[in-house]
């Protein structure tokens, strides 16, 4: 693949699309093959989008914090398939939301199955979004981003038997904090972003490094307006968000992906067992379907189905699709996203891993949708 490929393809991209602006890279498990930056940064400003732009990756969060917990897993610290409760006395004798009384007030009752690891790594815990259930929403009431309260509500099903997407990997984070005795940001850094060189990943932004960051944007009425929140809760955050609190770049989120496709490693540093990859990279949801989304909050999302007419996997952090996927890449591959309309996949079967970087809401936007297929596309292309 040719780099100007993929810079050819993104300007043509956001030429046709109402997109402001996106960085994209493609890599394999050598070396990063191609990478781009087209567009505005900050259409206020006229700031120009470029290729070390820090970005809210948000979800994306979920696969690093998925690779932390294995960690923990492989030090024998956690138990993929015992009660979590024990490390998360929160979620030792979860509620199970059966309606609503006369009041609007929530109906509940023990569940009766506990939650583990592998429901929270898997998405099957029965704890979903307020933007992804509407119950959950009803049941939660206003909270504060950021806060305890905010992944805290009675289960939308008995665990292990539905899939459904929500805060699981925040309480898997709660979980890395519990066992390793330090905050998320403080295990990554040890254990993930110093070995992998990561520098520009964290739960926040070094002050020296502001004005690299890439404003939120909010399309609204046809147009991209600001929309300045800090989607793990920033300053007045209660935690650091496994599920979404992370700040990054391309070139850093690069070589996370890269060393999943080197089994675990990448430039001599071991992060995690090739066994441990391989276990993460399987299907642990039988027949369940993940990857659909239904959103009741389209300020913030839209409805999202990443593969239609395929009945997606999750494996221990990632999304599996059954099948060749439209826009090159391989069955098995792993893949998710983040709420700006960040997205990424990993195909070791192809040795190739890309991702398109942009920075405004609603996720699942038509146009952003459009400009990640078409990095898709290019990235599979040989010229």
């Amino acid at each position: 693949m040719r780099p100007l490929d993929l810079q050819e393809a993104l300007d043509q991209a956001l030429a046709e699309q109402p997109v402001a602006g996106a960085v994209a890279m493609v890599g394999n498990s050598n070396s990063v093959l191609a990478s781009a930056a087209s567009g505005l940064a900050d259409p206020a400003s006229g700031t120009a989008m470029t290729l070390d732009g820090i970005f809210q990756i948000a979800s994306m969060t979920k696969a690093v914090t998925s690779v932390a917990a294995m960690q923990l897993v492989e030090r024998g610290l956690l138990s993929l398939d015992d009660p979590i409760g024990a490390v998360l006395p929160e979620l030792a004798r979860p509620d199970l939301l059966k309606g609503f009384d006369p009041d609007g007030q929530p109906v509940v009752e023990p569940a009766s199955k506990p939650i583990t690891l592998r429901h929270l790594l898997t998405h099957s815990s029965g704890l979903g979004y307020s933007f992804t259930s509407a119950d959950m929403a009803k049941a939660q009431g206003k909270v504060a981003p950021g806060s305890i309260a905010s992944i805290s509500a009675p289960l939308m099903f008995e665990p292990g038997s539905d899939w459904l997407y929500g805060v699981s990997s925040d309480w898997l984070g709660r979980a890395v904090e519990s066992v390793s005795g330090q905050t998320l940001g403080a295990y990554m850094e040890d254990h993930i972003f110093a070995p992998l060189a990561m520098s520009d990943t964290g739960f926040s932004v070094a002050s020296e490094n502001i004005e690299r960051r890439v404003p939120l944007l909010s399309r609204q009425e046809d147009a991209l307006i600001p929309f300045p929140i800090e989607i793990g809760g920033g300053d007045a955050a209660e935690f650091h968000s496994g599920g979404g609190g992370l700040y990054s770049t391309a070139a850093d989120y690069m070589r996370f992906m890269r060393m999943i496709l080197n089994r675990g490693t990448l430039d001599g540093e071991r992060i995690i067992s090739a066994e441990t990859v391989a276990i993460m990279s399987k299907n642990q949801i039988g027949a369940m379907r993940a990857g659909r989304m239904e959103s009741v909050a389209p300020l913030l999302a839209g409805n999202y189905d990443p593969f239609p007419g395929m009945r997606c996997g999750w494996g221990l952090g990632f999304l599996i699709n059954p099948e060749t996927g439209p826009d090159g890449r391989a069955a098995g591959s792993l893949a998710w996203a983040g709420l700006p309309n960040c997205y990424f996949w990993i195909d070791c079967a192809s040795d190739l891993a890309g991702l398109v970087l942009m920075q405004f809401l609603p996720f699942a936007d038509e146009a952003a949708l459009h400009v990640r297929a078409a990095v898709e596309s290019a990235a599979y292309r040989r010229g």
